[in-house]
């Protein structure tokens, strides 16, 4: 994903921006080794690193690293793939913003190298797209092709649903302690063209792939199309779902189990709940 990282921190800040939550449920301590997966331009590794934990932010574009490393210049930074990342030492805890529905090549795998990188007890902290993410504008995107004539693109996000992703999490040697699946409407506070913009940043190859003449009629298609759900009098919204999740590594010696059992449906809720994850770190 070749990002153009400038709009991607000016037009859609609010990526970064919704991360606070994360945080808290991470609860970073002072001394406290922790990797930001998918860190992108830094931000969400600079609130970790505010809460005195040292922190390593790990992320697939070079561009990404290189706007991260000079805006924040005290922080480590690391171009690496999430499938296939390996660290000298064990980490206290992965955290991850945004970034793991980019990482589609093989989920497993991401998990895995998660589970490699932490110690035994070690904390798993992310938020993702989950099912049903941006569905309005996936919808209006793929209508505009096919009113185009053109073959419907291959979409490049992975979003699961709570179960498929705490199977996932459970089969990778992981206890899944939260598990929140929610919807959380986002203005677009700096995209002023709305579903249009949203396709220019988060699909930009397959809007490459399409004949240069025909890109902005199709974009603007897109538009009118998206505009029924997702424009409001204020601005554009976006229509995110989430799945955000707290698992904690296996000990050592702990056979990795068929499936999850009841215990890990049961902490499935639709609101934010911290505090379940406060006293479960290992």
């Amino acid at each position: 994903m070749d990002w153009a990282v400038a709009t991607y921190d000016s037009a859609f800040g609010y990526v970064s921006a919704q991360g606070a939550p994360l945080v808290d449920l991470l609860d970073p301590q002072p001394g406290e080794k922790v990797i930001d997966l998918g860190c992108g331009t830094g931000t969400f590794a600079a609130e970790i690193d505010a809460r005195g934990a040292e922190v390593l932010g790990i992320d697939g574009s070079g561009k990404m690293i290189a706007q991260a490393a000079s805006l924040h210049p005290g922080l480590s930074f690391a171009v690496g793939d999430a499938h296939d990342f390996t660290v000298a030492e064990p980490y206290d805890a992965v955290a991850s913003n945004s970034a793991l529905h980019w990482m589609t090549r093989d989920p497993d795998a991401v998990i895995a190298q998660v589970h490699g990188a932490l110690r035994p007890g070690g904390r798993f902290i992310a938020e993702m797209g989950g099912a049903g993410n941006c569905a309005e504008l996936i919808t209006a995107m793929q209508t505009a092709w096919r009113v185009f004539g053109l073959s419907v693109p291959e979409l490049p996000w992975y979003f699961p649903t709570p179960a498929e992703y705490a199977t996932r999490l459970e089969e990778g040697g992981f206890t899944v302690r939260v598990m929140e699946y929610f919807d959380r409407p986002t203005r677009m506070t700096e995209g002023p063209n709305g579903a249009a913009d949203w396709v220019r940043l988060f699909a930009p190859e397959a809007l490459a792939a399409v004949p240069p003449e025909v890109a902005e009629p199709l974009l603007e298609r897109i538009n009118v199309l998206a505009a029924p759900a997702l424009r409001r009098e204020s601005g554009w919204v976006a229509d995110y779902v989430r799945l955000r999740f707290a698992a904690v590594r296996k000990p050592k010696g702990t056979p990795f189990p068929e499936a999850p059992g009841p215990a890990t449906e049961a902490s499935w809720t639709p609101a934010p709940s911290e505090q379940a994850f406060a006293n479960c770190r290992g």
